[in-house]
């Protein structure tokens, strides 16, 4: 029987599980997905102070649709022979989907690092929760204030003192000039300090001390500067791009049995845009790798990975949230306005369960239509 191994676990392998069973259809095809967790992790609600409502069990998605689930972590792909190597055993392959997802970049030679803090993974939001529940007025240091940062340290901000530092000069570099009069407007409203173009060069006990000398009272140090795909990607391809990421075609597909998807996967989202590193991508991404893993094998007619308009929402914390479309990200609508987008999206990321149809349904929509509020011009965004 031919075979599709998914390695991942995350929203780019599990929907590739899905798109291939839903390919299959009845056909006669072996589907498993390797990873080492028995969870879905919503890893984009991480800042949230009760991480552990942001999983959902992996059997209630897999089991419906029948894909196997084999619970072990995968060191090494030998694209010649078609096998991958997962907790030492080799499993063979006749198309497989890699999705491993990526990584927060750790800091290299910063005195203290072991003190650091982070929302990239379940564990590393679990510890932090654990390390300032039940403090009263604790003072935290977000390190970088992207997307993750932003959202990390007006959570932080409703329990203590926050400062974040950056070492731009502006807030929200990576989301440009759209959405920053309005993130400046949160984080002034939740007083939550910023100290830009620094950075932090020591992390002791309760303390960390800034590039510019400065030491500051600090209970947690929270570092979210960068991410990076999987190492798995250097065993498919030579030529990856700046993130880690292997480049694929308009199909997924990286190698002649090999398709790639999620945080891995170099794609093209249109002629001037790459996918970025988020669920909004990874999702769709993983419908269409997987889809075509199976449909490469049967003979069905493979599919374009075409991705729906780009759109961001950024949590606030207690200043609500702020939604943009397009890539120059007009703001569409902030404040609750935006935190009522913001709690629909965080539903519509969670897969449906336990319930074939709908989630072999949920798989063949590339991305999912989202309702606009009274800012926008026009009636529906999709989103990812």
């Amino acid at each position: 029987m031919a075979h599709v191994v998914i390695i991942g676990g995350g929203f780019a392998g599990v929907w590739s599980a899905a798109g291939a069973a839903l390919a299959r259809g009845e056909g006669d095809l072996r589907i498993t997905l390797i990873a080492p967790n028995e969870h879905l992790v919503l890893r984009p609600r991480l800042y949230e102070p009760e991480p552990d409502l942001a999983k959902v069990e992996l059997s209630r998605i897999l089991e419906p649709i029948g894909v196997e689930h084999l619970r072990a972590s995968v060191s090494t792909i030998d694209t010649d022979r078609r096998v991958v190597v997962a907790d030492g055993e080799e499993i063979g392959y006749d198309r497989l989907v890699l999705a491993a997802g990526s990584e927060l970049v750790p800091p290299q030679g910063l005195p203290g690092a072991e003190r650091l803090f982070d929302i990239d993974t379940l564990d590393g939001a679990r510890r932090l929760t654990d390390h300032l529940r039940g403090r009263e007025d604790y003072s935290a240091v977000v390190v970088g204030a992207g997307f993750v940062g932003l959202e990390a340290a007006t959570a932080l901000a409703a329990g203590g003192r926050v400062l974040l530092v950056d070492r731009s000069e502006v807030v929200g570099d990576q989301l440009g000039p759209g959405p920053r009069e309005e993130i400046e407007a949160a984080l002034d409203g939740l007083g939550v300090e910023r100290r830009l173009g620094t950075t932090v060069t020591e992390v002791g006990d309760r303390y960390a001390v800034l590039s510019d000398g400065t030491k500051v009272e600090a209970d947690a140090v929270v570092w979210s500067v960068g991410i990076r795909a999987s190492e798995l990607t250097r065993q498919i391809s030579d030529e990856l791009d700046h993130l880690g990421r292997v480049p694929v075609d308009r199909r997924l597909r990286a190698l002649p049995e090999v398709f790639v998807a999620g945080d891995t996967a170099a794609a093209a989202f249109d002629a001037e845009h790459m996918v970025m590193q988020a669920c909004q991508h990874a999702t769709p991404l993983g419908k269409v790798a997987g889809y075509n893993a199976a449909a490469d094998l049967l003979g069905v007619p493979l599919r374009d990975f075409t991705p729906g308009p780009y759109v961001t929402c950024l949590d606030l914390g207690g200043a609500g949230a702020v939604f943009t479309r397009g890539w120059d990200r007009r703001v569409m609508a902030s404040g609750a306005d935006g935190a009522a987008v913001k709690k629909r999206i965080n539903q519509l990321i969670h897969p449906p369960v336990d319930d074939a149809a709908k989630i072999l349904a949920a798989a063949d929509r590339v991305y999912t239509e989202l309702p606009f509020f009274p800012r926008d011009e026009e009636k529906t965004a999709p989103a990812g």
